[in-house]
């Protein structure tokens, strides 16, 4: 629920701010995502829905950190070197991923849309509880909205005339 939550804060976040942009200055703000929650498989996820992020994601998670790692091993004149490195080669990877599924693979060999979207859902899931559930858990964010939404369900369960 907190991550629905979060996502549901960012996306109103970044729509207030494209509409303030527009009014204030007559420029359009590049959209951050397109409905990652309507994929239906991983291509469309990785592919259509996501990976308008993937730059701002991979930076903090594998440029920082590993031009961080790299300034203590080869000092700060050629950390960034392997940090540009891995960012590229993931990047690829992530994009000739997205090119074999579409091109080379026919469509007589896709999953059927049920399946490839059972397949993005749990890649969804997986990669949200990797990235945000050991920084929730360590500072008991998770506690607290346990709490609220049971306080919540409390207060409806009040109100319900049944």
């Amino acid at each position: 629920m907190f991550c629905v939550r979060i996502y549901i804060e960012l996306e109103l976040a970044l729509a207030l701010a494209a509409i303030t942009a527009r009014a204030m200055f007559g420029f359009e703000i590049e959209p951050q995502f397109n409905e990652p929650y309507l994929a239906t498989s991983l291509q469309d996820f990785w592919g259509r829905r996501w990976n308008l992020m993937v730059t701002s994601i991979l930076r903090p998670t594998v440029y920082y950190p590993i031009r961080r790692i790299s300034t203590r091993l080869l000092g700060s004149r050629w950390s960034s070197l392997p940090a540009v490195a891995w960012f590229f080669i993931l990047h690829g990877v992530a994009v000739v991923a997205e090119v074999v599924v579409k091109k080379v693979v026919p469509d007589k060999m896709r999953l059927h849309p049920v399946v490839s979207g059972a397949l993005a859902l749990g890649f969804v899931a997986v990669t949200a509880v990797w990235l945000f559930l050991p920084q929730l858990v360590r500072n008991g964010v998770d506690e607290k909205n346990i709490g609220e939404y049971s306080k919540l369900m409390d207060l409806i369960k009040g109100l319900l005339p049944f």
